[in-house]
């Protein structure tokens, strides 16, 4: 999985090797084959460890969930210039999330794509909604034609295969949702110059993370 960023990829390996600085044996192989696991070519749909299986790994007791997100905590700590782990509770699996820059992000996604998941992220996570409708999307962008709709699809499609969005299937429509991938996709470094271009004007963190909704958790992040 992947989250745009702005930063390079240099050092990767040192900041893997001070992982033996945060975790034990038992930990650093179930990192390894959690990083492993995230991959969405090798696992298509199932990407990821479910909870139940990192916990075994880890040998944590079920139902210790204070273990469980002290070690996704540690390992965000040594390596969060270049991956992030999250736990999706809807899915009720751990992904490790790759920093990759921009311009790679455009190596697997198309510039339709990523506009349409900045319209759903901007829909869901600012505004509030708890799904975007298909037809919504369409009348959004100007594109209500069978062409247009086949090819509006195909880009969402682009975003499925990389778990970043998933079909709403609580409504009569088709409509479609955010997953934990796709909530955390954008880096606010990201998300900071994408605002001061369509502003057109220099804005500061602290307003973007606000417009963005993620002031609050930015300020826990800190805080921890």
């Amino acid at each position: 999985m992947m989250m745009t960023n702005d930063l390079p990829f240099d050092n990767t390996l040192m900041m893997m090797n001070s992982l033996k600085g945060y975790l034990t044996t038992e930990e650093e192989l179930a990192f390894m084959q959690l990083l492993f696991s995230s991959s969405a070519s090798i696992k298509g749909a199932n990407y990821g460890l479910a909870k139940k299986d990192l916990v075994k790994m880890l040998g944590i007791n079920n139902g210790d969930d204070e273990a469980f997100h002290s070690f996704i905590n540690r390992l965000n700590a040594a390596l969060s210039r270049y991956f992030r782990v999250i736990y999706d509770a809807r899915r009720d699996r751990v992904i490790v999330m790759m920093h990759v820059t921009a311009k790679h992000a455009k190596s697997t996604l198309s510039s339709e794509a990523l506009a349409i998941m900045l319209y759903l992220f901007y829909h869901q996570e600012v505004l509030g909604h708890e799904f975007t409708l298909l037809h919504q999307i369409l009348v959004d962008f100007g594109h209500e034609s069978l062409n247009a709709n086949r090819k509006l699809k195909n880009n969402i499609d682009q975003l499925k295969k990389i778990g970043a969005v998933t079909d709403f299937e609580s409504v009569s429509e088709e409509a479609f949702m955010l997953t934990a991938i796709g909530v955390h996709m954008f880096s606010e470094s990201f998300l900071r110059r994408t605002t001061e271009f369509a502003q057109e004007t220099q804005l500061s963190k602290e307003e973007v993370m606000k417009f963005f909704n993620r002031y609050n958790l930015h300020i826990e992040e800190e805080n921890e």
